[in-house]
């Protein structure tokens, strides 16, 4: 086991690393009495197609949400009345590239560490409990495409991407889960559920030593072969479509502008340009930055403005937008203000204000029990250690932000997704 500590954090990490491969984070909250476990697969939305056992497989769109509504079911009946009866809360969610597993307590927490290992590593489907499963997750499905700011979204990623994955929605529809089987989930399983594939990340007064121990005799013995994905063809810099508009029922026009950006895939190089794509979009339209400031004062805006930088397996943005009387005035002024602090630079001042600001978010981020679970998760994922970001973060220049502004942030790079009233 390795211990490390991080002064400058105030914090001390334990890793370990099984023999089946599963990576074992415990980070330490001595002064807690909640105690939180997370189990994450590298297994997400964007993961339709891949290899296993020699052959490749093409999966129904929303196959990994699925996946994870159906994992709480188990021979024994739902595995959530377990978690009640041992006073514990636990959830799970899917994102584009990771599907995760928590749950927190006060108490029996190694208990309820069981549990949760038990049942994301054992799969049970019937085919009425798949079929049954269909009708309530197409319900969801239906609502969420009724809501303008889902809708808006997604118009925006089939306007960025030809082929990435990203541009379908990680719960698929209505019609693509209904080719789900009770086999179609248990290959997936199979492929993904591994522990060479997984995570456990533990906050919490904890002993390392017993949550390795209970990992050790709950999960197989050996991981599993690494599954090749395909993301499908690299990506042109340039949008597919320029402009989607749709009329919804919504008070007043929305939008949301998406750029194109160019990705790192891997290591401290994508921790540094997801530090940047951040500071770029507080200097650019953060709610202290110039061009917020004015076009609030000239009613262009309501406050509603906002955005942020996306890095996904194959495909990297960054998008804005926000409900506004007129959309494209506010786009043309987001791309002539991005322009201008490219060509002219950033404001010294500024700059550092918001460096500031950005580096006392990132360090409050690690009081969150559940924060430091996903950005350990997502930095294991992505070959960086997410508490080595101070070092990383002291290596972005106000020249890195500019030129970060000055090669992405263009009209060449951008789609723009509207949503006007129905009359």
């Amino acid at each position: 086991m390795i211990v490390k500590k991080y002064p400058r954090r105030g914090k001390k990490i334990y890793r370990h690393k099984l023999s089946n491969g599963l990576e074992v984070v415990v980070a330490s909250k001595p002064d807690h009495v909640r105690s939180y476990a997370f189990f994450a697969t590298r297994y997400g939305g964007m993961d339709l197609r891949f290899q296993l056992d020699g052959r490749w497989l093409d999966t129904p769109a929303g196959i990994a949400h699925y996946l994870e509504h159906k994992m709480f079911d188990t021979e024994e009946g739902n595995v959530l009345q377990e978690f009640a009866k041992n006073g514990a809360y636990d959830n799970a969610f899917t994102s584009n590239a990771i599907t995760a597993y928590y749950v927190e307590c006060t108490e029996h927490f190694y208990d309820n560490l069981r549990l949760l290992l038990r049942f994301v590593s054992v799969p049970y489907f019937t085919g009425e409990s798949v079929e049954k499963e269909q009708g309530i997750i197409a319900q969801e499905i239906r609502m969420t495409e009724d809501d303008p700011d889902w809708r808006v979204y997604a118009d925006l990623m089939e306007c960025l991407y030809k082929d990435s994955p990203v541009r379908i929605p990680v719960a698929g529809t209505v019609e693509s889960i209904r080719q789900i089987t009770p086999q179609t989930l248990y290959d997936c399983h199979k492929a993904f559920y591994t522990p060479s594939n997984m995570i456990l990340v533990c906050v919490g007064n904890l002993d390392p030593e017993q949550v390795i121990r209970t990992a050790e005799e709950l999960l197989p013995e050996t991981g599993g072969p690494v599954i090749p994905r395909d993301y499908g063809q690299e990506e042109s810099l340039f949008p597919v479509r320029q402009e989607h508009r749709r009329t919804m029922e919504v008070a007043m026009p929305m939008f949301l502008a998406g750029y194109k950006c160019r990705l790192q895939e891997s290591g401290d190089a994508h921790l540094r340009q997801s530090i940047i794509g951040d500071l770029a979009c507080d200097v650019l339209f953060g709610d202290s930055s110039p061009l917020y400031t004015r076009l609030y004062a000239e009613g262009a805006i309501n406050g509603s403005l906002g955005g942020n930088f996306d890095l996904l397996p194959g495909a990297a943005y960054l998008y804005v937008g926000g409900d506004v009387k007129d959309p494209r005035r506010v786009f043309d002024a987001i791309n002539a203000q991005a322009r201008r602090l490219g060509e002219e630079g950033i404001d010294r001042d500024f700059y550092e204000q918001i460096r500031r600001a950005s580096y006392g978010q990132m360090i409050r981020s690690l009081n969150s029990f559940e924060n430091i679970a996903v950005s350990m998760t997502e930095g294991y994922f992505r070959n960086f250690n997410y508490y080595h970001f101070p070092e990383v973060f002291e290596t972005v220049t106000k020249a890195d932000v500019e030129a970060f502004l000055r090669e992405n942030v263009t009209p060449e790079r951008a789609a723009l997704s509207i949503i006007d009233p129905a009359e």
